[in-house]
């Protein structure tokens, strides 16, 4: 029987839900007075908020849970990775950036209206509303998952849709009144939380192993199998690996510019600055913060290698489970639940809350302003005169119609999960793909090219949608591709459909112009 929360672990956790009230109540007095301000905050973010939003709406739960195992059972080429985020935030802050700001854009989209007409454009946010729903219940399923198990001991229905509803509700409360400004200082919170909490984790795992800095070093290059897990970087071709300097440089570079560039939930906080060049150092800055954040997780799997893994430097065999009531679980989880301390479980807890409230708070509000600003805005306006209060009212409506959709999602990964074979934890961080290899392709050829029209960006999402479907094991039969490399074939088929017909000699600069 696993430990259940003791009366410490609530008194932390009643420590949280007064600080979400306070927060509330503070980000409830920020007024709204038109759509500018609900979802790009009045352009106000400075660089060094805007970094701590990016990467709060970028380290979800999944991070949390699934980098740790990362590093448990392989090395640091996770880490390693981390050279195609910085890579990507210098290629999207130097060219997709100004270009959205010279137009004044709300929604990443409107640069494909620009181009090519509103057709275009309500097909990308179409695309975009599509999978974040799907990554965003995922991942709220995640997160669920593990405060079911450390909070409730179960990981039953019950258990698992209250902890879902728990996530949604304080996201939604948080960012409901005052819309992009509440959740972009509702994220430095989370993050304080998020990356303390781990931060806390990684010092009582480490005062556990009673082993020198030194032995832990040669334990970890010497691993067993003759493995290095303080490897860096692979230098492999297998392409069935996620994260070599292949990969880095292909799929996990294309992947970033994406997530960075033409995902509104990222590009939408680096628009809420007061220019071009402000949205620009925030990107930067919160691709080279995450390096620390990363490694600290990393790390964090690789002192439970030696926790588990080595007896000889613990002087006591400690079993690693692999399940929960015959649920796959991550080592680390496995560890809050087995060997963490109360006060810390307690802490953990709001850790992972606060991890899925900051990506999804930011996913209401990204997924809120498509659908006005690039679906519902226009088709009012070409029917009468309205206030701007009236969008703010219809965003805050959108963002519970999302919230709903993404809810029920995560009711239904609980289902699902029961009847494939399929890592959740995996599904939750490719399911983006199937939206980006479209979506790439579709801007490579607007911002490079002078050709494609609107029915062929059209056809293009869709043939980068397929594309990667048709890629997946469960349909192909075939051994398994590693998602970067899904994303490169995905990329350059959207790319070919939709540059086939000639556009009307117009260039993505001269369309902003």
């Amino acid at each position: 029987m696993m430990p259940q929360f003791a009366t410490l672990d609530w008194i932390v956790v009643a420590a949280y839900l007064a600080v979400i009230l306070i927060g509330g109540w503070a980000f409830s007095r920020f007024k709204a007075a038109d759509t500018r301000d609900y979802f790009l905050a009045g352009r106000s973010v400075p660089a060094w908020l805007a970094a701590v939003s990016v990467l709060s709406a970028t380290q979800s739960a999944a991070t949390f849970l699934g980098a740790p195992d990362q590093g448990y059972r392989g090395d640091y080429t996770y880490l390693g990775a981390v050279v195609a985020p910085i890579l990507a935030a210098l290629f999207v802050a130097h060219v997709l950036i100004p270009r959205f700001y010279a137009m004044r854009a709300t929604t990443v989209y409107e640069l494909l209206e620009a181009r090519f007409d509103a057709r275009a454009k309500q097909a990308a946010g179409g695309m975009f509303l599509i999978g974040r729903v799907l990554a965003g219940g995922a991942r709220v399923y995640l997160a669920a998952i593990a405060i079911a198990m450390v909070a409730f001991g179960s990981i039953e229905a019950h258990a698992i849709i209250a902890s879902a509803a728990s996530v949604m509700l304080v996201s939604f409360l948080f960012t409901f009144h005052g819309g992009l400004k509440s959740v972009i200082w509702n994220d430095l919170i989370q993050f304080v939380i998020y990356a303390g909490s781990a931060l806390a984790v990684l010092v009582f795992l480490r005062l556990s192993i009673p082993a020198s800095n030194a032995e832990l070093i040669d334990a970890l290059r010497h691993a067993p199998g003759g493995v290095d897990k303080l490897r860096l970087f692979d230098f492999s071709t297998d392409l069935s690996k996620p994260f070599t300097v292949l990969a880095i440089f292909t799929g996990l570079l294309l992947l970033n510019i994406a997530n960075a560039g033409l995902d509104q939930d990222t590009t939408q906080r680096l628009l809420a600055s007061p220019s071009a060049k402000t949205g620009a150092r925030g990107l930067i800055l919160s691709q080279l913060a995450s390096v620390p954040l990363i490694a600290m997780f990393v790390t964090i799997g690789l002192l439970l290698h030696i926790f588990y893994a080595r007896p000889d430097l613990m002087g006591e065999a400690n079993q690693a489970a692999t399940s929960f009531s015959g649920e796959k679980v991550t080592v680390f989880v496995h560890y809050i639940l087995t060997q963490v301390p109360p006060g810390l479980r307690g802490l953990v807890t709001i850790g992972v809350t606060a991890a899925a409230v900051a990506t999804t708070n930011s996913a209401l509000n990204a997924m809120s302003s498509v659908m006005i600003a690039d679906f519902y805005q226009p088709w009012r306006e070409a029917r009468g005169p309205v206030t701007p209060k009236h969008f703010v009212r219809a965003g805050r409506w959108g963002m519970a119609a999302v919230g709903l959709a993404m809810f029920a999602t995560a009711v239904l990964s609980f289902y699902w999960q029961r009847h494939s074979d399929m890592p959740l934890l995996e599904f939750a961080l490719q399911v983006m793909v199937f939206a980006y290899a479209g979506l790439l392709g579709v801007y490579f050829v607007a911002v490079f090219t002078r050709r494609g029209t609107a029915m062929s960006v059209i056809a293009g999402l869709i043939a980068g949608f397929v594309t990667v479907l048709l890629l997946q094991p469960f349909v192909s039969g075939q051994t398994a591709l590693a998602f970067p490399y899904q994303l490169c074939i995905g990329t350059l088929i959207a790319a070919v459909v939709t540059a086939i017909p000639r556009g009307k000699g117009v260039a993505a600069d001269a369309a902003i112009a």
